[in-house]
């Protein structure tokens, strides 16, 4: 073999070995790019697919249907005055959710809890827990519970006769007794200390005053003293030890702060409140008759611009143009501003 032959030959074995090497340098870089890559894919793949059997097993075990298959309606009733426990308990004990702990979880998570529905439904084992928990939430019947008001300022008439307009109560008749002895009441110490004061029994109503205005939620067979109770508790919440001190100090006591501030809240708007309560404090220590206009519409019942003779000379301990100092007991049933007020004036 000629020289030349020799050197044709080895320079195309190099030139081949040398595109060999270029070859498998550019595979094991991209390999490098894409081995993570793959990687990475592989993971994804295989969390989702845990997620998903994982999923598919709470569905199935938790949230799914019992039965998909059977669509056999099951009368299901909800009766007044059951909890959401009770309701869940009795949906597992039916067969028609899997587990009543996460039923119930799942309602007070979606802002359910509070409104169950009474009433009769037609429910099978088909149903997810979504769509039951959705159909006992917007389905046939009348909540559970229900919103009362109790406006500042209002009496305890006002209130009865609001309690009867909205069909909580179907006669106030009942209502109105138990506020006006008080007696069913004197667990509360401060209910007890009203009864035990002189002429406790002239009062129109013992409870006047003690009602404390908010809005509350009530079973929809809440008892005349199940809702007296649920406003005389928060009483006590908005007067606190400090201002029992407060009260005791101005020698006017929890009954005479009270008082004074229904006439506050009667006589003045919520900025003036401070001003009013100046003003009959110092007719108080003055020894001068208020002269309330309230107190003589709260005895007659009826609100005039302007009192008349007979109006001024009605004769009841209520009457602050007859007689001297509060009246008998609170005209209303005051604000937390209005008894603040009575507390500090300005």
């Amino acid at each position: 073999m000629s020289q030349n032959n020799k050197e044709e030959k080895n320079y195309t074995y190099r030139t081949m070995r040398e595109e060999r090497e270029v070859g498998f340098y550019w595979y094991d870089t991209l390999w490098k790019v894409v081995r993570p890559v793959l990687v990475g894919l592989t993971v994804i793949v295989a969390v989702c697919g845990l997620l998903y059997a994982g999923w598919n097993l709470m569905y199935e075990n938790w949230f799914g249907p019992v039965d998909p298959t059977n669509t056999e309606e099951n009368v299901f009733t909800i009766t007044s005055g059951e909890s959401l426990t009770r309701v869940a308990n009795n949906l597992e004990n039916a067969g028609l959710i899997h587990n009543h702990s996460v039923f119930k979880y799942y309602c007070d998570f979606a802002g359910m809890g509070q409104k169950i529905q009474i009433g009769t439904y037609s429910l099978n084992k088909s149903m997810t827990m979504a769509q039951i928990a959705d159909r006992l939430t917007t389905g046939d019947g009348n909540p559970i519970v229900r919103k009362i008001t109790l406006i500042p300022g209002q009496s305890v008439e006002e209130f009865a006769e609001s309690l009867k307009s909205k069909g909580v109560l179907t006669d106030t008749s009942v209502f109105l007794e138990k506020c006006r002895t008080g007696r069913d009441f004197s667990d509360y110490y401060y209910i007890d200390d009203v009864l035990n004061t002189p002429n406790a029994s002239q009062r129109r109503y013992v409870l006047e005053g003690y009602l404390a205005p908010n809005t509350y939620e009530v079973y929809t067979d809440a008892s005349e003293d199940d809702i007296i109770r649920k406003l005389l508790s928060q009483t006590e919440a908005v007067f606190p030890v400090e201002y029992q001190e407060r009260a005791e100090e101005l020698g006017l006591g929890m009954d005479g702060i009270l008082t004074l501030a229904s006439l506050i809240e009667k006589e003045a708007k919520a900025d003036d409140f401070a001003k009013v309560s100046a003003v009959f404090h110092n007719r108080l220590k003055a020894k001068m008759k208020l002269q309330s206009d309230v107190t003589v519409h709260y005895v007659t019942g009826i609100r005039k611009m302007a009192l008349g003779n007979s109006d001024l000379n009605t004769e009841s301990l209520y009457n602050t143009y007859l007689h001297e100092g509060l009246p008998l007991g609170p005209v209303c049933n005051p604000s937390p501003d209005a008894i603040r007020a009575a507390l500090y004036p300005d």
